[in-house]
């Protein structure tokens, strides 16, 4: 600790090395500090300005190098600017940060000349980084690959750019409600002094001084915050039930698996603001009394894995973790558990099991983890989401965050935006906000002219919401209406291309090969479901016996065997299992039958379905198709028309790949 005095403290402190300063972070960040020494106060201020880069000395480049950037080429750009700044012998901090949202003009590449504002470029793929370099700093802008602008902070020297639009006028941005992702894509996630000065650590250091644990857990529950994670359970009435039962030890776990396909909000929030995770644990710990923690987080994360680590590392040295932290006689420890990246360990009690180093495989409930968690004490889990919203609630109090939302659903939600959507990416918009708001204006609507047909939410466990239904509000209740639920967050939606029958087919057996096999309503049933969906998206072709008959006989069965399931599955994730079955059912029924009685797919998407003919005024007999053909099921003569025999078609498109005519059409 002294040698965090001598180089972090302020000079007063550094005369009393044997004790902490009474308000570490304050100081830091230039706020009211404990000795009220003007000429240190200013020069805090000052630290903390150039760590928000109000007026960099130097030139500073940005370069979104999270997970999504780093797979559009970012790592390629990084070293094509690195190489530029050493050719051009330029002075230049080059700053790799997290993902700003806006994953589908990745790479982004941000550059803050001396004096002027800090500028976006879209799509800075390696070949353009020079010179959209040459470019910004020598002032003369490529327009066409400008994104926006960041808005000069009040009372900064920083110089707008003329005819750039600001990012929070930028359409995929300005309709958004950014307090979990306030810092993504801005900050340095491998700073905690960015993180400190940006007013870090100041609601952890707030509530050490001048909450009790059950003041702050009834703070919490009078912000309406509900668990992120899927549930939606009222996130303070949770903890009070740990914080309530007596125990010589108590346990915060941080559920960061995220194994829904399409969902990767809570590795963007850990990749771009790790501390953020961090204060939230230690505001949680704190509440329910708990001095051991852990953030259980799939291994297929390696660099949100590698950001925590540095992060904790970065919070024990500054004393805001470990042993008596900041005086206060509040201890936590943090510790990184990697999964193997199993659906099922999602589920609380399967996650404890893992920790635990046993299969993970849901228990039964009573008693819930807030009473008997892991190692048998009680053990609160919440998700990075709600986490990372809690230094925001702390800081401003519950009425701040309650004043946004619906009556049952308070504060603001993150949502991975994917699919068929021209504006990919991570969006945190208000509770209440519409869906049609979220895909069309945020999302920049459907791309190449294609009418929308549903978006799915909520993951395997959630459903898909129609046309009709758009105007939706996002809310826990309001979605159980339409046979959705709001998940972890995850949006995938989808164009007229997509079959219903085969997303329900696919969501089936994603949940059939994720089932943990301990119960068997969902072992079984799941396994029941996923073989009637293949049956209705397969043809005649090959079909023997009595199999045309219990084809129909599996679909007669299919919405009781989806009750069963509900109503007799152990854990959560085996009673939501057949919603995306039940959503596609209730919505597109239309398209299941057409599947059934007439074995087609209007989408066109389920392959075996598909009917291929040649079209004879296109056709010039090259016989390519014919030779091509795996089943010899095309005929004709040289220089003569074509025909496909249908009952020897095996659907396998070949005659489609080799047709330089385009005279095969498939139906």
């Amino acid at each position: 600790m002294a040698k965090l005095l001598e180089e972090k403290c302020c000079e007063r402190c550094r005369h009393e090395p044997a004790r902490p300063c009474p308000d570490l972070v304050a100081c830091l960040s230039g706020g009211p500090i404990c000795h009220k020494d003007d000429a240190c106060r200013a020069k805090r201020r000052q630290r903390m300005a150039q760590y928000r880069r109000e007026a960099p000395p130097k030139p500073v480049v940005f370069l979104g190098t999270g997970t999504c950037g780093l797979g559009a080429g970012a790592g390629k750009t990084l070293a094509a600017v690195k190489k530029y700044l050493a050719d051009k012998a330029l002075d230049a901090d080059v700053v790799e940060v997290g993902c700003v949202g806006l994953c589908a003009v990745e790479p982004l590449l941000e550059v803050q000349p001396v004096g002027r504002a800090r500028v976006i470029f879209q799509r800075a793929t390696v070949d353009k980084a020079p010179s959209l370099l040459d470019g910004a700093l020598s002032g003369n802008l490529p327009r066409e690959h400008v994104l926006a602008q960041y808005r000069p902070p009040a009372g900064s020297s920083q110089q707008a750019w003329d005819g750039v639009p600001m990012l929070d006028e930028h359409p995929f941005f300005a309709p958004q409600t950014r307090w979990v992702l306030a810092n993504c894509g801005v900050i340095d996630p491998r700073s905690i002094e960015e993180y400190i000065a940006r007013g870090g650590y100041r609601a952890f250091t707030k509530i050490l001084r001048g909450s009790t644990r059950q003041e702050l857990c009834e703070m919490v529950e009078a912000s309406g915050l509900r668990g992120r994670g899927g549930g939606g359970f009222p996130t303070g009435k949770k903890w009070k039930f740990a914080l309530n039962t007596p125990a010589d030890q108590k346990y915060l776990v941080c559920n960061a698996d995220e194994g829904d396909p399409g969902a990767f909000m809570d590795r963007a929030v850990i990749e771009g603001d790790p501390h953020r995770l961090l204060e939230g644990m230690a505001i949680a710990a704190y509440a329910i009394g708990a001095t051991k923690a852990y953030v259980y987080i799939r291994a297929e994360y390696p660099l949100a894995i590698a950001r925590l680590k540095e992060a904790i590392a970065q919070a024990k040295e500054y004393g805001l973790l470990g042993r008596d932290i900041l005086s206060s006689g509040f201890n936590l420890e943090i510790l990184i558990k990697m999964g193997a990246g199993a659906f099922v360990c999602g589920e609380e009690t399967a996650l404890i099991n893992s920790i635990e180093g046993r299969r993970g495989m849901p228990r039964p409930r009573p008693p819930f983890p807030a009473i008997s968690g892991l190692f048998g004490k009680p053990t609160v889990i919440n998700n990075v989401e709600t986490l990372a919203n809690l230094p925001a609630i702390a800081a401003h109090g519950a009425e701040w965050f309650a004043a946004v939302g619906t009556a049952g659903s308070k504060g603001t939600k993150v949502f991975a935006l994917s699919g068929k959507v021209a504006n990919t990416g991570l969006v945190e918009v208000r509770m209440g906000t519409p869906i049609r708001e979220i895909l069309f204006d945020i999302g920049g609507g459907i791309p190449n002219g294609k009418r929308f047909k549903a978006v799915q939410i909520g993951g395997p466990s959630g459903g898909c919401i129609p046309t009709e239904h758009l105007d939706i509000q996002i809310d826990y209740e309001s979605l159980k209406t339409v046979g959705a639920m709001m998940g972890s967050g995850g949006l995938v939606v989808m164009d007229e291309d997509t079959c219903m029958v085969d997303v329900a087919k696919f969501f089936m057996d994603f949940i059939q090969r994720e089932s943990c096999g301990k119960c068997i309503p969902c072992r079984e049933g799941t396994r029941r479901m996923l073989e009637i969906l293949q049956r209705i998206t397969r043809s005649r072709r090959g079909e023997k016996g009595i199999d045309a008959l219990e084809r129909f006989k599996g679909v007669m069965y299919l919405t009781r065997l989806a009750e069963v399931i509900q109503d007799t599955s152990l854990c959560g994730l085996g009673q939501t299992a057949p919603n995306p079955v039940l959503s596609t059912l209730r919505w597109f029924r239309d398209e299941y039958e057409a599947h059934i009685y007439e074995r087609r797919c209007p989408a066109g998407a389920c392959t075996d379905l598909l009917t291929y003919s040649i079209d004879a005024d296109k056709c010039k007999g090259c016989t390519l198709c014919a030779r091509k053909c795996p089943a010899g099921a095309i005929m004709g003569a040289l220089k003569s028309p074509h025909y496909v025999v249908p009952d020897k078609c095996i659907g396998c498109g070949a005659c489609v790949d080799v047709c330089k005519f385009k005279a095969v059409t498939v139906e």
